[in-house]
């Protein structure tokens, strides 16, 4: 009786655990293979394919330890599903196993990035939305160390908890061989230690990624997408030549099992060629082998210093295009930057284009928040989809006595900044406070309009409903504000400025329609009046409705 009654009770709870699954969180089992390889994760690949009506998902699934498989799924749509674990050995029957069935209703919670579903670079669209059509404004942080042991899970979660707090999005993070560290020195390590126990990468350590996953949850959990940078290939921290596209694939496809359930985004490799985002050289076979086996098709770039060519016969490899500035500050506010990232957006067909690296604050102790600021707003009011920030001490993970960080004389340090340092300087709360204020308008829609301003300032909005005019810092002394052109003459705007670095608003009263709507005589309005003080300003138009 009592052993009739606790199988009833299993299978009740069995029952209502499928029932519990959830649109867009992750639902995670486990399979025990029926042979114990003497290395499962080069001699055997396990996928778990799911499958609702015509659609089907095909899962790759990962080695946990000993005889264990792991799948993670996020049902992309509600209803039931059935699935059935397959493995490359036909002759394991713990790995191919008989269909399986899974209820997935509606998520409940509140955390936007399961709420609209998953991020995506849609074609033709030139910004980032979620599945379900809300917009994504993407602000990153540079973490690309932050997984190793410098960084301590406390230290994670207080750097996580402000960055939420300030408003990013997105933290770009590398997970596999970091730059720098002379692949696999004992600083990679994490709590779990290497990521791989053979230098080759041919032996997984699961443990590594277990504390991994316990961070990557965490940013999730913070309404933050990680940005998952798979290897490095500058000259010098060249995984491709170290490793060979046969083990960074492998590579490759262990971090899609284990995170592709997540609403992440793919960066292929740090510093790579630019012709991969147009299909040549080595790295782009990687490209399209990530491409072939993530089954939700995260948007995936390339870290690269130019964007895509978009000649004619190109294969394009990548869902939005990531640029490179410069880390002297003198030349990230320069021109120079401007008209790479503009070249980018002008490509066809359009696609999300930011600039994934630039002036890292406080780097070699220059790049504060005024140039954080002016890079932020020249490149939003310019046509960029987001902007990645960086500052010293935090993409490297620093900590006293560790700096993280070597270059390429003799190994010397860049910065003995630590993370806490950099994680307190005042970009990152001003260009927090600049995603705020777009946040309250329609910045999805807008489109540059240089022609609207004069004197190096940037603008950018909706004609006859919202006008931004940035206007960068200039000389001490200098009240003199930016004209904006050509205002419709059948609007009533309301005007002020804003303070980027602080958040304050100062009202610049309304001005008045001159014209009655559809008056093909009226004659435009320019604006213009003093900034409230010499420093850098944006400057609000909106409609008055």
């Amino acid at each position: 009786m009592k052993s009739t009654l606790l199988t009833i009770l299993l299978l009740i709870f069995l029952r209502l655990s499928a029932i519990g699954a959830e649109q867009w969180a992750v639902f995670e089992t486990s399979f025990t293979s029926s042979v114990k390889y003497s290395n499962a994760f080069t001699e055997v690949e396990v996928d778990v394919v799911f499958t609702q009506g015509t659609k089907q998902w095909k899962v790759p699934a990962f080695w946990a330890g000993d005889k264990k498989w792991t799948v993670r799924f996020a049902p992309p749509v509600q209803g039931k599903y059935t699935y059935r674990v397959e493995c490359t050995d036909k002759t394991n029957s713990g790995l191919n196993g008989k269909e399986q069935t899974l209820s997935v209703a509606a998520y409940k919670g509140d955390n936007p990035l399961l709420k609209h579903g998953f991020v995506q670079a849609s074609p033709g669209k030139t910004y980032f939305g979620h599945a379900d059509g809300t917009p994504f404004l993407w602000l990153a942080d540079t973490w690309w160390k932050c997984l190793c042991k410098r960084m301590t899970w406390e230290g994670f979660q207080e750097l996580t908890a402000d960055r939420k707090a300030k408003g990013f999005s997105v933290v770009q993070i590398v997970c596999g061989p970091y730059p720098d560290e002379n692949f696999f020195a004992p600083s990679l390590e994490n709590e779990g230690g290497q990521p791989y126990l053979e230098k080759d990468m041919s032996v997984v350590n699961p443990k590594y990624f277990d504390y991994a996953d316990r961070r990557f949850r965490h940013l999730v959990a913070a309404g933050i997408v990680p940005a998952i940078v798979g290897a490095w290939g500058r000259g010098d921290c060249n995984s491709m030549d170290k490793f060979g596209a046969v083990n960074i694939k492998r590579h490759w496809r262990y971090l899609i099992a284990r995170y592709s359930a997540f609403p992440v985004m793919w960066i292929l490799a740090g510093e790579i060629a630019d012709e991969t985002k147009w299909g040549k050289g080595p790295w782009a076979d990687v490209a399209k082998y990530v491409r072939e086996i993530d089954p939700y098709n995260h948007p995936l770039t390339c870290h690269t210093g130019q964007g895509r060519r978009g000649a004619e016969g190109d294969i394009s490899l990548i869902d939005y295009d990531m640029v490179g500035g410069n880390h002297d500050e003198r030349e990230a506010v320069a021109n120079g930057t401007l008209t790479l990232l503009a070249s980018a957006i002008a490509k066809k067909p359009a696609m999300p284009v930011l600039c994934g690296e630039t002036c890292y604050e406080g780097h070699m102790q220059q790049g504060f928040g005024d140039v954080q600021r002016h890079i932020f707003w020249r490149n939003m009011l310019s046509g960029a989809a987001g902007h990645t920030y960086g500052a010293a001490g935090i993409w490297h993970a620093g900590v006293e006595g560790d700096p993280g960080n070597w270059g390429a004389w003799d190994r010397q340090p860049y910065d003995f900044t630590t993370w806490k340092e950099g994680m307190n300087y005042p970009g990152s709360t001003q260009l927090g406070i600049g995603k705020k204020l777009l946040e309250q308008y329609p910045w999805s829609r807008f489109e540059p309009h240089p022609e609207w301003v004069e004197n190096n300032c940037f603008a950018a909005g909706i004609p006859g409903e919202v006008r931004f005019i940035y206007l960068p810092r200039r000389n001490i002394y200098n009240w003199d504000g930016p004209e904006m052109k050509n205002l419709e003459p059948y609007v009533d705007w309301h005007v002020y400025y804003f303070d980027p670095a602080t958040g304050r608003k100062f009202d610049q009263g309304l001005i008045k329609a001159t014209a009655k709507a559809g008056d093909k005589d009226a004659k435009t309005v320019n604006f213009r009046k003093n900034v409230p003080s010499p420093q850098d300003w944006v400057l609000v138009f909106e409609a008055v409705l």
